[in-house]
């Protein structure tokens, strides 16, 4: 039994031999439905493959069961927070709505266009992942994950920004590094700030100056970051190690290195910040900071499932820990 398009309640009661308004009780669980009917009507409904439209399921229930997980785009960071809210979604008796939203009308904003669009009618509850502003529209409720402006009235997930770079930095020194670049990420971001800030705290606490030419604006972007390191691998004395505030920069910078005819780790150590799969994977492997990604899509998911449910969070921030991995892309001057 097949139709064409979107399989509607009249099509599986035609198929059923049975009206519309049964259909209906057995849908919706209601009663005055003998074992037989339901159970022939749940047969068609499964080889139909019927499913009520979220949009009606909203108008009668106010609810929908779904819960969105809110992307700028979808990158190899997003991907790793919503496997993890994948993860934890099981058994809770909801489903996940993966959207992204960033494509439209720039970068800055695309939050509010995204829950507008969504909430109340598509989905009861939303995780924003890196929101660039956070303005909640009033009935969603809403997790940020990695909030860009930093903590603020929403449940907040992050992890250890400045604690992770100053890890990164040190890594750097104790192999006897001195002359440290910075690739960071976008100049308006908390990220960033923290990142730079940890590089900076590390360095003074080894005695060792910044060189102010070797801190450059990388964006999180391998493109922003090809010109930056670019510039940096063509100076006289140019840096002997790298530390991009994330993978795909620290990624892009190894390839510019090879393109110049630079060894890594023999002519430029260069170390990243994420830990997304592709850095395992890049030659060399690269070492970096693990922000632990799946672990903050499960606990931005429970934390809105508690929210959803009508009970407190256990916090409304929560701060998860960043750790060094030690690949082949480090090692002494």
């Amino acid at each position: 039994m097949q139709t064409a398009g979107r399989v509607k309640m009249e099509d599986v009661a035609r198929a059923a031999g049975v009206s519309v308004a049964t259909v209906s009780k057995v849908v919706n669980g209601r009663y005055g439905v003998s074992r037989a009917t339901f159970e022939r009507v749940s047969t068609v409904i499964d080889q139909l493959g019927y499913e009520t439209s979220l949009g009606a399921q909203s108008l009668r229930s106010h609810k929908t069961n779904v819960i969105g997980v809110l992307l700028a785009e979808f990158e190899p960071f997003s991907t790793e927070l919503l496997k993890g809210a994948s993860d934890a979604v099981a058994g809770t008796g909801y489903e996940l709505l993966a959207y992204s939203g960033g494509h439209r009308g720039g970068a800055v904003g695309w939050e509010r266009r995204s829950l507008s669009r969504l909430g109340g009618t598509l989905i009861d509850g939303a995780i924003i992942v890196t929101p660039t502003v956070m303005d909640a529209r009033p009935g969603v409720p809403v997790v940020a994950v990695d909030p860009h402006t930093g903590p603020s009235g929403v449940p907040t997930v992050d992890s250890d920004n400045f604690a992770g770079a100053v890890l990164a930095t040190e890594h750097l020194l104790r192999l006897g590094h001195r002359r440290i670049a910075h690739l960071s990420g976008r100049a308006d971001l908390e990220s960033s700030r923290l990142r730079e800030d940890g590089f900076r705290h590390a360095m003074a606490e080894a005695g060792v100056s910044v060189d102010e030419r070797l801190v450059r604006i990388g964006g999180y972007r391998p493109e922003g970051a090809e010109q930056s390191a670019r510039e940096l691998l063509s100076l006289p004395d140019r840096p002997t190690a790298i530390f991009a505030a994330n993978d795909l920069s620290a990624i892009r910078t190894m390839q510019v290195a090879r393109d110049l005819g630079l060894s890594v780790p023999g002519d430029l150590s260069v170390i990243g910040f994420d830990n997304v799969p592709e850095s395992a994977v890049a030659v060399p492997p690269l070492t970096t900071i693990e922000q632990p990604l799946r672990q903050m899509g499960e606990e931005a998911l429970r934390m809105l499932v508690a929210v959803l449910d009508g009970q407190e969070p256990p916090t409304t921030h929560l701060r998860l820990p960043t750790a060094l991995v030690e690949r082949s892309s480090c090692g002494p001057v």
